[in-house]
């Protein structure tokens, strides 16, 4: 797997796999008119004798993609998710394994990681001990103590202090897709390539066995066992949580934004294929 660049990169310090520029690669572009200065080395011999005079071969520079994590850290990513595991376990993966892939194809990667009390942004690497640094400090930043998320605060930051063109990878809870945050990342696509992973809430309502009391990290606030026995309240949540899911589905989908959602660690592989794929296959 890899992570695509829909656009030609514009400037020589830009992350992407196409630029616009030429440089020394692997390759092959064109031919040109040797001139003075160039690098004998270049000299394409075969071509020069057919044409009468030297010409030198043109490559495609090399340029890196520089991928952020953008990775919401406030008390909403403690608990729990669809498969039983805390929200944060499943984005520390899901943050790992694309960082991962990134890496190994050469491309850097940094974070921007936040919630009420603010954003904290560490610096881009390459590396593995890099990569585990970032996902260390996104673990350690989460737990029932952090202030509460703020989704819209962290995208206007990234917004405001992210100015290289990178892809943007999100990672939060659950979100409705309200005018301000509409407007905040069609912002963002204007300027960065975006994937979003949504972490799944866990089922509020009891399917099988008997109801235990259950609280919202959000409020710190308990949900009685026999408010999720009710089988009218089942009916209500399950249609309201469908109904969420394919608003924001719908509404990242009309911004250009491939979208995810994963309730598990064991989904996490296939879901970021799947979003891969999708952003590969995406019009631009």
């Amino acid at each position: 797997m890899s992570l695509l660049a829909h656009r030609r990169t514009l400037d020589l310090l830009e992350g992407g796999y196409a630029s616009v520029h030429h440089g020394r690669s692997h390759d092959f572009d064109d031919l040109r008119a040797y001139v003075a200065g160039d690098d004998v080395k270049d000299i394409d011999w075969k071509a020069t004798a057919r044409h009468g005079e030297p010409l030198v071969k043109r490559y495609i520079a090399s340029r890196r993609q520089h991928l952020v994590l953008v990775v919401d850290t406030g008390r909403n990513m403690a608990a729990t998710a669809a498969g039983g595991e805390t929200k944060k376990d499943i984005a520390v993966m899901a943050a790992g394994a694309l960082g991962y892939i990134a890496a190994t194809h050469g491309d850097t990667v940094s974070l921007v990681m936040g919630d009420e009390s603010g954003a904290v942004a560490l610096p881009s690497g390459g590396t593995e001990a890099h990569l585990e640094m970032l996902l260390r400090r996104i673990d350690a930043r989460v737990s029932l103590d952090s202030a509460r998320s703020d989704l819209v605060g962290l995208l206007d930051w990234v917004a405001r202090g992210v100015r290289r063109r990178s892809l943007l990878l999100v990672v939060t809870d659950d979100v409705a897709l309200d005018d301000r945050l509409t407007r905040l990342l069609r912002r963002l696509r204007a300027q960065h390539e975006i994937v979003w992973l949504t972490v799944g809430d866990a089922d509020l309502m009891t399917r099988g066995s008997r109801a235990t009391d259950v609280y919202d990290v959000h409020e710190m606030a308990g949900l009685p066992a026999y408010l999720r026995e009710n089988r009218e309240l089942r009916r209500e949540f399950d249609r309201a949580d469908e109904s969420l899911h394919d608003r924001t589905v719908r509404g990242l989908r009309s911004l250009g934004i491939s979208s995810e959602r994963v309730g598990s660690r064991a989904a996490v592989v296939p879901a970021l294929f799947a979003l891969i794929e999708k952003h590969r296959r995406a019009r631009r």
